[in-house]
């Protein structure tokens, strides 16, 4: 297996192992010193780690060569799995909601420094985290690590909010400012907020994949413009693409001279496709109909 495919699974892995730590490492200190915010980030880490496990099992499957039950190949694997990741982001975005309301109707408890070094250093590593995977992700075109790299930039709003939240009760506590010891409960709002938008547009991303949603206008622009640098070319009749997971699949209805031969058509549709995937490593199929061109 080449290093360029090796990197996401890598990148996977090394998100669920940081996953599977901060969720011990934060519900933990959050029983032990009676820290709301924090226990309620590691719960969410938790549902991290089931999407971090959809999102490589998704990877695993997208990577699988086409077969007869599956002739386009297995890339929408890692659309489910990046939904999926949708989905537990929307759940922990409405928990966050929930647990920060109900904390403005009881009484805060005394804030704890371990409690907020914890939130720090959980800020920092998703922080590091999000910026490896989304690199990774978007070099390799992998829906399932972005998905998951969001996911990690879920989890800093989530840190930050805690680090936020636990500061401001220590201010509270040492200027006598009792309201301020109800800002974790605040900025949880505010957290889960950004998380469900999130939540929303990866989710839209994946049903619009799902659903055979065109590429963006400017690549169609790119394919038709390698098309028509073909000299036998006359005219493109119709150009669509399609997201299939990590790579793109393209088709096209291309006229050339009707006086060409069976033998110089095939040999112009293999031209059309050598220089589209030549210069779009994420296509990996072209399909070309050809129609028969006559001068008027």
């Amino acid at each position: 297996m080449s290093s360029n495919k090796k990197s996401p699974i890598w990148a996977i892995w090394i998100s669920l192992i940081s996953n599977i730590i901060l969720t011990v490492a934060k519900i933990v200190i959050g029983l032990l010193f009676y820290s709301e915010v924090l226990l309620a980030d590691g719960v969410h880490n938790a549902g991290d780690i089931i999407a971090t496990v959809a999102a490589l099992s998704s990877m695993q499957i997208s990577k699988r060569p086409a077969d007869d039950d599956h002739p386009y190949g297995h890339g929408k694997a890692e659309v489910l799995g990046s939904g999926f990741v949708a989905f537990i982001l929307g759940v922990a975005a409405l928990y966050i909601a929930y647990h920060s309301v109900a904390a403005f109707f009881e009484e805060p408890t005394a804030p704890s420094l371990v409690a907020l070094t914890a939130a720090a250093v959980s800020l920092i590593w998703k922080y590091v985290l999000y910026g490896y995977t989304l690199k990774i992700g978007k070099s390799t075109n992998s829906k399932g690590l972005i998905a998951t790299a969001k996911d990690h930039l879920a989890d800093v709003y989530a840190s930050l909010a805690a680090v936020i939240g636990i500061g401001l009760a220590f201010i509270g506590e040492g200027y006598k400012i009792h309201y301020l010891a109800y800002g974790d409960a605040a900025a949880g709002i505010i957290v889960s907020l950004l998380v469900l938008k999130l939540a929303i547009e990866m989710g839209k991303e994946s049903f619009d994949i799902l659903m055979e949603k065109t590429v963006d206008q400017q690549k169609l622009q790119q394919y038709a413009s390698l098309i028509q640098a073909i000299p036998q070319v006359k005219r493109i009749d119709r150009i669509r693409a399609r997201e299939h997971g990590h790579y793109i699949l393209v088709d096209a209805r291309v006229s050339i001279p009707g006086e060409l031969s069976i033998q110089q058509g095939h040999d112009i549709s293999r031209e059309i496709k050598r220089s589209i995937m030549n210069q779009h490593a994420d296509v990996d199929e072209v399909l070309i109909h050809l129609n028969p061109w006559y001068k008027e």
